[in-house]
């Protein structure tokens, strides 16, 4: 059976096809006009509560999030490839930075952009130099998260990174720019791009 992705070319779900296309599955795009709110529709809310994208539907399963969608394509369609193996020890590697990238990288960015005060003891993201600092070691000496092989972590942490560079949120380091610029560089991203900016023509987005 397809998959089916919920998606507009505006929203997280964009990102998801980069990991769809890594992934290699056959899928197909539900476009949801989140423009007039259809993601708030019954349809969609009875599948994922936020009335958020991307939500997909493989067979029986919903999965929400787009960091745990990347995380479950690798698992169920490219475990040793994309993710490493459960008695891998760069296990906790992959994990430790899909996850910093969502509960770490994008609050800190969003508390240091709208000057938030809070307690960094209080705050499980500590605060945005921390951040940024701890994002860099996790890519400063190895091209990828796990070195020299690249996993669907990169999917989660660079695509985060880009659209933070992109949107001028973090400093555009060397380090962060170099790492953008492979990921930016492979086959599968490209593919994804370029559905993305031909969904955007055929919308009337352009």
């Amino acid at each position: 059976m397809t998959i089916r992705l919920y998606y507009h070319p505006y929203s997280r779900a964009a990102g998801t096809l980069w990991a769809l296309e890594e992934a290699g599955v056959p899928y197909e795009l539900q476009v949801t006009d989140i423009m007039r709110g259809e993601q708030k529709a019954p349809e969609l809310l009875a599948k994922n509560a936020m009335g958020k994208l991307p939500t997909l539907v493989d067979g029986d399963v919903v999965v929400t999030e787009a960091a745990a969608i990347c995380l479950y394509l690798a698992d169920r369609y490219a475990a040793g490839r994309l993710a490493p193996a459960l008695d891998d020890p760069r296990r906790g590697t992959y994990l430790r930075w899909s996850f910093f990238a969502p509960g770490v990288i994008e609050p800190a960015v969003m508390a240091h952009s709208g000057k938030w005060e809070v307690r960094e003891v209080a705050a499980g993201w500590g605060n945005y130099a921390a951040m940024l600092a701890a994002a860099h070691s996790a890519i400063a000496d190895r091209p990828y998260v796990l070195g020299d092989e690249f996993s669907m972590a990169d999917v989660v942490f660079g695509g985060t990174l880009r659209f933070m560079l992109e949107f001028k949120q973090i400093e555009p380091t060397p380090l962060f720019q170099a790492y953008v610029d492979r990921l930016n560089a492979r086959p599968a991203y490209q593919r994804a791009h370029e559905r993305n900016q031909a969904m955007r023509k055929q919308l009337g987005l352009q």
